[in-house]
C-alpha cells in the first residue's frame, strides 16, 4: 500500500518525505488556505519538492467550475506546471466528462469527493487515474464504510480498470488498516494521523523496561 500525505504545508511534506518516504501528496482548497500562501505559490513549491521523482501531487481545480470545459482548461494549465501533478476533479457530471477529455490529452486525473461505489465506477469508466472514496466523512455521519471500500475495490478488479484507489478523509490508524484489508492501493491522511498511527503507548512501556534492564547490565 502507498501512503500519501494530505497537506499543502511544505514543512509537513518535507518531514514526511524524509522520515516516512511518503509516496505522494494530495492537496485541497482547505490545505492551501491554511498554508497561508497563494494557491499558485503553494502548488509550485510542492511541485518542486517532487521534481525528478515519480511521486504524484494531486492538485484541485477551482471548485466553482461546473462546466467541464472550464475544468479541462484549468487542468491543462495546472498539468503544465509539473509532470508530477494529477488534476483533482469533483464527482459531478462535468467532472466525469472532464476526466475523459483530460485523458485524451494525456493528463492524469483524480476523481475526488466520491461517496458511492457507483460514482467510483463511473470515474473508472471515464478513465480516472485515481479515484478517491471518502470514508471519514461517511463514518462521522454514521455510515458503515468497510463494505464501501470493498465494493470500490471489487468493481475495479472485476472489470480490470487501471484506476488506483485512494482512500481519503482518513482519520485514524484503524481506518488505514481497514483500507489495507480492503486491498485499496493508497491511503491519504494528515501528518498527525500518521504520527498517531505509527506510535503505540505499549511500545514506550516496553522501551522503558528494556532501557532499565540495559542500564542494570554490564556492557563488557
Amino acid at each position: 500500500m502507498k501512503f500519501f500525505l494530505d497537506s499543502a504545508h511544505v514543512h509537513e511534506i518535507e518531514y514526511a518525505l524524509k522520515m516516512w518516504n511518503i509516496d505522494g501528496v494530495t492537496t485541497n482548497p482547505r490545505h492551501v488556505q491554511t498554508s497561508g500562501k497563494p494557491f499558485m505559490t503553494a502548488i509550485r513549491e510542492i511541485g518542486s519538492l517532487m521534481a525528478g521523482t515519480d511521486k504524484t501531487v494531486s492538485v484541485e481545480v477551482n471548485p466553482h467550475h461546473t462546466e467541464y470545459e472550464k475544468m479541462v482548461a484549468e487542468g491543462e494549465r495546472l498539468a503544465a506546471i509539473s509532470p508530477n501533478f494529477v488534476i483533482k476533479l469533483p464527482a459531478i457530471e462535468a467532472g466525469f466528462k472532464a476526466v475523459s477529455v483530460l485523458k485524451e490529452k494525456g493528463i492524469r486525473s483524480n476523481l475526488t469527493l466520491v461517496f458511492s461505489a457507483a460514482q467510483a465506477l463511473q470515474a473508472m469508466r471515464m478513465g480516472a487515474y485515481f479515484v478517491s472514496p471518502f470514508i471519514g466523512w461517511k463514518e462521522s455521519n454514521g455510515e458503515e464504510v468497510q463494505s464501501f471500500m470493498q465494493e470500490v475495490v471489487a468493481v475495479r478488479d472485476n472489470y480490470g480498470f487501471s484506476t488506483e484507489i485512494i482512500v481519503a478523509a482518513v482519520r485514524n490508524g484503524r481506518q488505514i488498516v481497514d483500507a489495507a484489508v480492503a486491498s485499496a492501493d493508497i491511503v491519504t491522511a494528515g501528518l498527525e494521523v500518521y504520527k498517531d498511527a505509527f506510535d503505540h503507548p505499549y511500545t514506550h512501556v516496553g522501551l522503558k523496561k528494556f532501557s532499565d534492564f540495559w542500564d542494570q547490565t554490564p556492557y563488557e
